[in-house]
């Protein structure tokens, strides 16, 4: 057994849904500790942090992931439970197989094999792991960078262990993600029978032309990085059950994943003047998630690149899709900031998992980074 599938296995046996760490990090800690790294464990309200630096000097590469899962849902349907790690026909199965446990073994796992054959790299290297990424993520990854910059300390290049891969290890890297934008629309009307529609006003009817408009409407074009930027409803929520009531108000979630042709602000702005045309009194709250980031060519793209021609003899491809990660919250500091990790087909599904060679071609290709940015 591979080094990077026992160490798999050891964190996917820990139940550690969202925010509740379940020693993962102290686990990754004593390994880490042990090449000489600096541990860190940086605990805001309910969320565990680590971070861990090798070096004092720069560039700073830092790996990051997170090792909260989502949970498993049904266990009954899966096939074998989701916490004990299984292997079957060349895979591995368990919650956080794939996002992300197994990023996460494989980049410790590439750190040891770097350092017993580069022991004086140059540069330092960091591990930035939260217990926080599958949740709201307001005491994650944010909280850590926050305490960084507050004392200077910057990471050059950041390497997110997020599952990119479409259909082989390594075939797609994610250089950008798009931002996102949430609303929840309180529309207000008056409580009344059906019969008696004069005596009440109906908030849906009053909604319905308005979400019209906005599902119609084109936010932009996207560009050459990114797809145009969306608009969907996520929950409507009216009524009081009763087929023969008027309700009192509806409510609408919504949310935006946008490029960088528009603004969180402009979107604001656009949204309101629609629903200002029409005759509806309501409430709005707006929930930034994250701005769109990309990051050009240079140095961690290119090394990236490399390492996946390398050890997989392929090229890799390019893109901004998908959802958000905390590679938002990292790459606002000036970091050139990348994400690549497994497969990502079954990722919050019943039946999580990854191939397990794939997990050795990954460390691989982490080792690789390693090597082409810090190597002596």
């Amino acid at each position: 057994m591979s080094e990077t599938l026992q160490l798999s296995k050891e964190l996917i046996r820990r139940p550690s849904v969202t925010p509740d760490d379940q020693a993962c990090q102290q686990l990754l800690a004593a390994r880490l500790e042990k090449l000489g790294f600096r541990i860190e464990s940086m605990r805001f309200g309910d969320v565990d942090n680590l971070w861990a630096r090798r070096g004092a000097d720069g560039p700073v590469l830092a790996f990051a992931g997170h090792t909260d899962v989502v949970p498993p849902g049904p266990e009954e349907q899966w096939n074998t439970p989701p916490f004990e790690p299984a292997e079957k026909e060349g895979y591995l199965y368990g919650r956080g197989a794939a996002d992300m446990k197994g990023s996460i073994a494989a980049m410790v796992t590439a750190t040891e094999r770097f350092l017993a054959t580069h022991p004086d790299h140059r540069g330092s290297l960091a591990f930035l792991i939260t217990s926080d990424e599958e949740g709201i993520a307001t005491e994650g990854t944010v909280r850590v960078i926050e305490t960084l910059e507050a004392r200077g300390e910057k990471i050059d290049w950041c390497v997110v262990g997020e599952p990119t891969s479409m259909e082989r290890v390594g075939d797609v890297i994610k250089n950008g993600r798009r931002g996102s934008l949430s609303g929840v629309l309180t529309v207000h009307g008056i409580q009344g029978h059906v019969a008696y529609p004069q005596l009440a006003r109906n908030p849906i009817h009053a909604l319905a032309p308005a979400l019209a408009e906005l599902c119609a409407q084109e936010w932009d074009a996207g560009n050459e990085h990114f797809p145009a930027t969306t608009f969907q409803v996520s929950n409507i929520n009216g009524g009081t059950g009763a087929e023969n009531v008027i309700p009192g108000e509806v409510e609408v979630q919504f949310n935006f994943r946008f490029s960088t042709e528009v603004t969180a602000e402009e979107l604001k702005s656009r949204v309101t003047a629609i629903l200002d045309a029409h005759d509806m009194d309501y409430d709005l709250n707006w929930r930034l998630s994250g701005n769109p980031f990309l990051t050009a060519e240079g140095e961690l793209i290119e090394a990236a690149r490399l390492a996946v021609q390398a050890v997989a003899g392929y090229d890799t491809a390019l893109s901004t899709s998908g959802g958000t990660s905390d590679g938002r919250f990292i790459a606002p500091t000036g970091a050139q900031v990348l994400e690549l990790g497994p497969v990502n087909a079954t990722i919050h599904k019943v039946n999580e998992c990854v191939r397990i060679d794939d997990l050795d071609r990954l460390s691989a290709m982490y080792e690789q980074i390693m090597v082409t940015l810090l190597g002596t």
